[in-house]
């Protein structure tokens, strides 16, 4: 067998090679030799994001549209089509890994995010859930051993902890156990115990023990995980406060932007270890060795972690097999766990550390939403009110105090860049604002980082489309009606494009645009979502005039224009004071359920009265959704002051 040398060289960072067999996928040979190339479509063609360029050698590389012919000239290929055939170097672009070091997710230092947790905490206490996590620390002064006194050493310390808890209920550790004797003596058995409460009964568990003065915190950890972000916050057990918090791209997004391609991804030999050990390996780990070292907090000092994820991320995390989930009749393996062993999931936190995950109450709808419900609190409110929470896809709940209802849309990648031919993630050169001039034209951008753009983020393709729509450029189809320097007809591009940034401002060198194929997909994503509220909202007697609250969650939430989603019929027309960013209510709710075990309590009642709504069974559905794939309606009496755009 013939075989050859390819080397990865990512920008601005070190060569990588692997050897490769004869015919061998460069993307696969990217993903064994762990290079992170960006491949939302798991590498079936459709994208087009998975460039890469070569730099010395050969690879056979199939023609596709996605690669014009200057840029193949110039080296650039996409590495799904590609396969060795030779010894060859690739440049990896940095926006590729942009999902490992330069992600923009939510800043949970801002006073907005802080804001949030602070109101958090205080609607709990509001509404008669104790912010206690079980979880506290005691002084204790024991009577050493003595010829008089030879009681044994776990009965000295359980005694003791009996009197200055109230509890009679009392055990010891294993792993402590071995270690108490050196402990107790040499601290002159005067020594602080670290114990938690058993919610489900009257018991007490010593989990530590530590000399009298020590001072470090009892620590747990607040997990989002995300189908492309996780995020994390590392928190005082005992007093609430967060000690420090930190974020990063989900290690699994090589392997698909979406939930269904990793679950295909899963069901190849190794899948899912590959897909559990990107999560915790590549994600996790990183983020809560990061926050210990920010924080001086040693590992063994956390004792308990709290994780909200979507029913696919809560497998894929545990080692489970998805396949069931993306297979009529979409049956998960399990909606509730007992809580876990971090140890067996191989995060080593402290001995005998659980981790708990929030309830999925759906296949679609898990168990990120039931804790962005608890934390929105609008299950205490009689206010009618939609949580909206928009990532990669996007969940809804509607409802108030006496009734919830939920569903997920299948609003596809494009929130995240995916499907859109100049999509990217929010990072770094990505344009995630937009003022087009109704005279000449002309863009105004906002880019993140200040940096010359590289291509549209969510927020940054809803300001685009409502400005080509609001200044007349494009008609209710998405389609371009107007001439202008910046319109080109072009049949390669799907019909008219508008040409955003140029190749001569551009990061790339490469034309930053939108076409009437990308505008036909996001016009899509977004009647998906309003398609959603439509469906969870009439049966029921309501009209989007009823919804008194608006909430938007998710990393999008807080760089959407609300007037601009309005503008394209992704919201239903309301006052732009009902709409609230109430930021990761994902993490919000973990957070809670570290915190408080009343939290915890209620967020398991709230995971079974919600009713899951699964669209593709509702009759109407269908054709609510082929209404809205218009800018902003086809019924212009949904949305009276837009009236006069279509």
């Amino acid at each position: 067998m013939t075989g050859y040398e390819i080397t990865f060289r990512a920008e601005g960072g070190e060569d990588i090679s692997i050897f490769a067999a004869h015919g061998e996928n460069i993307l696969d040979l990217a993903r064994k030799a762990n290079v992170a190339i960006d491949a939302p479509c798991s590498g079936n063609g459709s994208c087009g994001k998975c460039r890469v360029r070569l730099l010395e050698g050969e690879v056979y590389s199939a023609i596709t549209r996605h690669i014009n012919d200057y840029d193949y000239y110039n080296g650039w290929r996409l590495a799904c089509v590609s396969k060795a055939s030779g010894k060859a170097k690739l440049l990896v672009p940095d926006v590729a890994s942009a999902y490992k070091s330069r992600l923009r997710v939510t800043d949970m230092s801002s006073p907005l995010e802080m804001s949030i947790f602070n109101e958090l905490q205080d609607s709990l206490h509001g509404a008669g859930l104790k912010m206690h996590s079980g979880y506290y620390s005691a002084p204790l002064e024991l009577e050493p051993p003595s010829l008089d006194n030879t009681m044994p050493d776990n009965e000295r310390l359980v005694r003791a902890v009996r009197d200055v808890t109230g509890f009679s209920d009392v055990s010891i550790r294993y792993s402590l156990l071995r270690n108490l004797p050196d402990i107790l003596r040499a601290n002159d058995f005067k020594v602080r115990v670290m114990v938690m409460e058993d919610n489900r009964g009257g018991s007490l568990r010593i989990l530590d023990v530590f000399p009298y003065d020590d001072s470090e915190p009892m620590c747990g950890l607040a997990i989002d995980i995300g189908t492309t972000t996780v995020s994390a916050l590392l928190v005082d057990l005992e007093t609430g406060r967060i000690i420090a918090k930190g974020s990063s791209g989900n290690g699994q997004i090589r392997y698909g932007a979406d939930v269904i391609n990793r679950i295909i991804e899963q069901q190849k030999p190794g899948g899912i270890e590959r897909l559990r050990y990107a999560v915790i390996h590549e994600s996790l780990l990183p983020i809560i060795h990061r926050l210990c070292d920010d924080s001086g907090v040693n590992t063994e000092r956390i004792y308990r972690a709290t994780v909200a994820a979507n029913t696919t991320m809560n497998h894929l995390l545990l080692g489970v097999n998805a396949n069931n989930i993306r297979i009529e009749p979409y049956i998960p393996a399990f909606f509730e766990t007992e809580a876990l062993f971090t140890r067996e999931l191989g995060i080593d936190l402290s001995p005998g550390a659980k981790l708990s995950l929030a309830p999925n109450i759906g296949s679609y709808v898990g168990g990120d939403v039931t804790a962005g419900a608890l934390a929105s609190m609008m299950w205490s409110s009689p206010e009618l009110t939609l949580l909206v929470d928009l990532g990669t896809n996007g969940e809804l709940v509607f409802g108030n105090n006496e009734f919830l209802m939920a569903c997920a849309c299948s609003a596809g990648p494009a929130f995240e860049g995916g499907d859109i031919k100049c999509g990217m993630r929010a990072t770094d050169g990505a344009i995630d604002g937009c003022v087009i001039d109704g005279e000449t034209m002309e863009p105004g951008l906002a880019v993140i980082g200040g940096e010359a753009p590289v291509g549209l983020c969510g927020s940054g393709i809803i300001d685009v489309i409502a400005e080509l729509f609001h200044t007349k450029i494009i008609n209710g189809r998405g389609k371009f009606v107007r001439e202008g320097p910046r319109i080109v007809y072009d049949e390669e591009y799907g019909g008219g494009r508008y040409i955003i940034a140029s190749a001569e401002v551009s990061a790339t060198g490469r034309e930053i645009y939108i076409d009437e194929t990308d505008i036909d997909n996001f016009i899509r994503t977004k009647g998906a979502i309003f398609s959603a509220i439509m469906t969870l909202t009439e049966p029921l007697g309501f009209s989007p005039e009823d919804i008194s609250r608006v909430f938007v969650a998710g990393g999008i939430g807080s760089g959407i224009n609300i007037k601009n989603a309005i503008r394209i019929g992704m919201f239903p027309e309301l006052p732009e004071e009902r709409f609230r960013y109430i930021g990761n209510s994902s993490l919000s709710g973990a957070y809670a359920i570290l915190m408080s075990a009343d939290a915890s309590k209620k967020l398991s009642e709230l995971a079974k009265s919600i009713t899951y709504v699964e669209l593709s069974t509702q009759s109407g559905y269908m054709d609510s959704f082929v209404a809205a794939c218009f800018l902003p309606h086809t019924d212009s009496s949904l949305f009276p002051g837009l009236a006069g755009q279509s």
